[in-house]
């Protein structure tokens, strides 16, 4: 398949992919977890290879991967598809990443599941983060798409429960949300936010861009 954007070096993008024919790419907390531990993996120009099935989530996110082949500042996996916040730092850097880590996931989903063939649907997407004010709502964008799973409608209505929300957000384990909100746990070794703009000086503005976007009235005017 052709891609319809050309990827530049230092250059920022929003790479995202859901499953064939909608369906599940997480079907359970071992499927989220072995996809944040290959999101560090995976991240690498060196070959890397880990027996996962001796060594604890914890261990492996120690692993010494050596040089990155992008910079993640932000992501999110939702039961079906996941979003990505990269920066390409490296020449097909994240071409390169995006066939490491969705190769060895399908690998691992296939053989788990007994099934063959393609798990995602084609290629991974990307738009290009061109302007701040874009990048800077990827960051809430995002960070947002849980909030789908207690209020489906929220982005075409009022959300019903702002407080629920944020709350929600803040003990779904399955994105860089924590990162953002000073948390502190392994998996904060997958992020390398000192690639991005400095939006949120403060854990304070990271929250008020997120009570901003869960109370505007108009989210279907702005797409992500």
């Amino acid at each position: 398949m052709s891609r319809l954007i050309i990827l530049s070096i230092n250059e920022f993008y929003h790479i995202y992919n859901r499953g064939s024919d909608k369906r599940k790419i997480f079907s359970s907390h071992y499927d989220y977890e072995r996809f944040l531990i290959l999101l560090y993996l995976c991240n690498s120009t060196n070959s890397v290879r880990i027996n996962m099935q001796r060594q604890s989530a914890e261990e492996l996110l120690k692993t010494d991967i050596g040089k990155t082949l992008v910079d993640i500042g932000a992501y999110c996996l939702m039961p079906n598809h996941f979003h990505l916040l990269l920066h390409e730092k490296t020449e097909n850097g994240i071409s390169l990443f995006m066939q490491k880590l969705t190769t060895a996931y399908t690998m691992y989903f296939n053989k788990k599941y007994d099934r063959s063939g393609g798990l995602f649907q084609g290629t991974y997407k990307a738009k290009h983060a061109d302007s701040d004010i874009y990048l800077k709502y990827l960051f809430g964008y995002i960070h947002l798409n849980p909030v789908k799973l207690i209020e489906p409608t929220w982005k075409e209505k009022k959300i019903k429960n702002r407080i629920q929300a944020e709350k929600f957000l803040e003990k779904y384990q399955y994105s860089s949300y924590p990162e953002y909100t000073n948390k502190k746990r392994k998996e904060g070794v997958i992020i390398q936010n000192e690639a991005f703009p400095d939006y949120f000086d403060k854990i304070s503005d990271f929250s008020e861009m997120i009570r901003f976007w869960l109370e505007f009235n108009d989210n279907n005017n702005v797409q992500g």
